[in-house]
């Protein structure tokens, strides 16, 4: 089952295509159906995953024993990958393994005997303190970049999220006393949800639609960060920004946008918000997750708890 970069293009653009379970004949087949269940932004990856395995255990999918997995598995670990990396290329095959299974494609699922690299808990390293937080927002940066980082933190929102953030998703929220907003960002499961801005980080975002209207952009269909084409900044290039930012604030650790993210949560709930407060916002399925970090208020976020 070796694909090829276009043959992989064409899985995940045939996804919401591939007719019923009993239909499946072949491996693409399988592999398209499988894709049906996985959010949009996830389907790259997985389809990386599985070609990958495939391609070094060169057998297809009705063959695959349990020696083809552990000796990937080997070979992950000898090319350096970390653990994280690691178990989340076994589960996509562990997770295609048992769909082709449950449907009768396999008469066995050989992924159900391996089990996923335990991965060490590194959350405690991978939140910035507030003072570091605080260099890095204080800096110089260009309108749409600064924005930017100050949006990753003050939202706890994940890279995919802000990428997919168009104009027509930012709202104002007036109420007696002042006028602040929110952005509806697109999560996981492809479940909307609103989380409210702090009036400094509101006064930034419209400062710079005001930018881009001028600049003839800003419609509502139209990303609110762009790249010079026109069209949404990467994911890559979002991370770029972030780290560069890091090291211009002289912190030397390999930051990330999820890093803004994670410390969203814990500075929130150092500050005393809720913790299922600090769940809605970040749109975390459960408590048992966002309690790693320490009924949703309408008129209430963790970004109120953030000192921004």
């Amino acid at each position: 089952m070796g694909i090829r970069e276009h043959e992989k293009r064409d899985l995940v653009s045939r996804a919401d295509q591939t007719p019923g379970l009993s239909s499946a004949r072949t491996d693409d087949h399988v592999v398209q159906l499988w894709l049906r269940g996985k959010s949009e932004n996830s389907r790259d990856a997985y389809v990386r995953d599985v070609s990958a395995f495939f391609a070094h255990a060169g057998i297809d999918l009705q063959h695959v024993k349990l020696e083809h997995l552990w000796v990937w598995d080997e070979r992950l670990g000898r090319d350096g990958l970390a653990v994280s990396t690691r178990a989340r290329k076994l589960a996509a095959v562990k997770s295609l393994l048992s769909f082709a299974h449950r449907i009768g494609y396999t008469d066995f699922n050989v992924g159900a005997a391996v089990s996923l690299p335990r991965i060490p808990d590194l959350l405690a390293q991978r939140i910035l303190s507030e003072e570091e937080l605080f260099r890095i927002l204080s800096l110089d940066l260009p309108t749409r970049n600064r924005l930017l980082v100050r949006l990753f933190y003050a939202s706890g929102a994940r890279v995919s999220e802000l990428v997919s953030l168009q104009w027509k998703h930012v709202s104002a929220r007036t109420t007696s006393d002042h006028i602040s907003g929110q952005i509806t960002v697109i999560g996981k499961g492809e479940k909307a949800r609103n989380v409210l801005l702090a009036e400094s980080v509101w006064r930034d975002l419209q400062a710079w639609h005001a930018e881009e209207l001028q600049a003839g952009f800003g419609q509502p269909s139209q990303p609110v960060f762009r790249s010079p084409r026109g069209s949404s900044l990467s994911r890559q290039q979002m991370w770029r920004i972030v780290k560069a930012a890091a090291r211009e604030a002289g912190i030397d650790k390999d930051v990330s946008p999820h890093w803004l993210r994670h410390a969203h949560a814990s500075h929130a709930l150092d500050h005393g918000a809720p913790t299922h407060l600090v769940k809605e916002t970040l749109g975390h399925k459960s408590l048992t997750t966002t309690s790693k970090y320490s009924h949703a208020r309408p008129d209430d976020s963790s970004s109120n708890y953030l000192d921004i």
